[in-house]
């Protein structure tokens, strides 16, 4: 299936609650970079500390990758302003600092496989107990940027850790990020399974969290000209009234005539 008609059809997924894809147990979002969280999963964080139903936030990489060659901020400084960001977007969605790892993994050169992504997928499952979790929420392994894609496999490697727990096997949903930029041509593969969430209820915060990170979305940072910048349109396409995730729904248990 061509990226076009893959993402058209994801747009197009049934509006389920954040109870039909988690039905029990909390949540873990994990972010390749600080940011990813707000823009794929800003109502969706929010929905859930709404409902108190716990949340865990793993911020993968140091975030330094974005402004390489500044001299205002030097690659200490940048992941510290990043971190700081972060810990505010977290608090407009609801969610506290004690619930945020930063596993400072090198932007840019996230790795998939070997004894850092191992211990890596072992703070993502060591955050999955800490919350009881039902699922993991990850970026799509399609998303053309190689943190997403590493960030995509240590979440699938953190699942076979928690092997199957008392909720049963922890559910993995992909959010698309940088998806959304893929040559219509690109071959996804089979038709798109998930849901979206509505989070009309949550839109100002989610605004209020994606411009929290300023190092990202404005001039912030005016001394590196390869420095990275959201762009109007990127922006526009996360201040939609839902969120897409990817992946299969848990099937209901049948409860006969009860309700």
């Amino acid at each position: 299936m061509r990226a076009d008609a893959f993402l058209a059809a994801a747009e197009a997924l049934p509006v389920r609650s954040l109870r039909d894809l988690v039905p029990a147990g909390g949540i873990v979002v994990v972010a390749p970079h600080p940011d990813d969280e707000s823009l794929g999963c800003g109502g969706l964080i929010a929905e859930a500390c709404a409902q108190k139903i716990p949340v865990r936030l793993v911020v993968v990489s140091d975030g330094i990758g974005s402004h390489p060659n500044s001299k205002s901020h030097p690659p200490e400084r940048l992941r510290n302003l990043r971190e700081s960001e972060t810990l505010a977007a977290a608090a407009s969605l609801g969610l506290s600092p004690e619930h945020i790892a930063f596993l400072r993994l090198p932007d840019r050169f996230v790795p998939a496989s070997g004894p850092e992504a191992e211990a890596a997928a072992g703070a993502i499952a060591e955050a999955a107990r800490a919350c009881g979790a039902g699922a993991l929420f990850v970026t799509w392994a399609h998303d053309p940027h190689c943190d997403h894609a590493a960030s995509a496999a240590l979440a699938r490697r953190a699942r076979e850790l928690l092997g199957r727990g008392f909720l049963g096997t922890v559910s993995l949903y992909a959010y698309p990020v940088w998806g959304w930029t893929l040559p219509p041509e690109t071959e996804i593969g089979e038709e798109p399974r998930g849901a979206r969430l509505a989070i009309s209820h949550h839109l100002r915060a989610k605004a209020a969290a994606i411009a929290a990170h300023r190092s990202q979305t404005t001039d912030l940072i005016a001394d590196d000209p390869q420095g990275f910048r959201l762009e109007p349109a990127m922006l526009a396409r996360f201040a939609r009234d839902h969120e897409i995730f990817l992946g299969d729904l848990p099937r209901r248990r049948s409860l006969g005539r009860l309700r």
